[in-house]
């Protein structure tokens, strides 16, 4: 595979333009009117995901995945949603084995004009069964995450968490545990954002998977908790 350059692999503002044009003229004939300069754009986008993907392969295996497998699409599924605008208002990317399809915690990737752009990952919308065990696992052995989570220099890039908390103390644990803040979370996903000025940097690729490298202990973390006990349970 040939290694992209950070030229080949760079956003310009003209990509950021078109999304905060596109927030502004969410329906079709403005979309078409405006297709060449979509079309720039997602050129752009592919010569990053590119890059990014070679990037984190040097300290992750990903296996069978490509750039397309990689991207989301930019149309939104509005047969369910009461708000009718056709097409999502960024740029959606997530890093992982078999991209988007992966079924694990990967790296997410959300490109967005005017600051909003952020690299996050953690548990975001877990099953029962999976936040069962999150919270069995922080009640017998909450020293592992806390080392992860609580490591200065994850935090120093990781400052901001997204999620739900329970107000009360889930049921089976008392409100005086001394871990009730992680017991009480119903997710806990954790994010980085990017100003216009970064995402347009050459080097945008390079930095975001430094982002991906400080937080895959945390995904780790949470693969082997949700899916590799229940395989070796499988397999034993």
């Amino acid at each position: 595979m040939k290694t992209k350059t950070a030229a080949e692999s760079q956003f310009t503002s003209q990509s950021l333009d078109f999304l905060r044009d596109l927030v502004q003229n969410n329906n079709r004939e403005w979309f078409q009117a405006n297709r060449s300069r979509y079309e720039a754009a997602k050129k752009e986008l592919t010569g990053f995901v590119g890059r990014l993907l070679e990037a984190v392969c040097r300290f992750q295996p990903l296996p069978n995945t490509e750039v397309k497998d990689c991207i989301f699409r930019i149309n939104r599924d509005i047969r369910f949603s009461k708000d009718k605008s056709p097409y999502k208002p960024n740029f959606a990317v997530a890093i992982g084995p078999g991209g988007r399809h992966s079924g694990r915690i990967d790296y997410f990737l959300s490109i967005q004009p005017d600051g909003e752009t952020f690299l996050g990952a953690g548990m975001w919308q877990p099953t029962p069964q999976h936040l069962t065990k999150f919270r069995q696992e922080v009640d017998y052995n909450p020293t592992e995450l806390k080392r992860i989570i609580e490591d200065p220099e994850f935090r120093a890039y990781f400052p901001e968490i997204w999620g739900e908390t329970m107000k009360t103390a889930p049921k089976g644990y008392s409100a005086d545990h001394p871990d009730i803040d992680l017991l009480r979370r119903k997710q806990l996903f954790f994010m980085h954002r990017y100003s216009d000025r970064e995402v347009t940097k050459p080097g945008f690729a390079d930095e975001v998977a430094r982002g991906c490298l400080l937080i895959r202990p945390y995904c780790d973390y949470l693969n082997y908790l949700f899916f590799e006990e229940q395989e070796n349970s499988i397999t034993l």
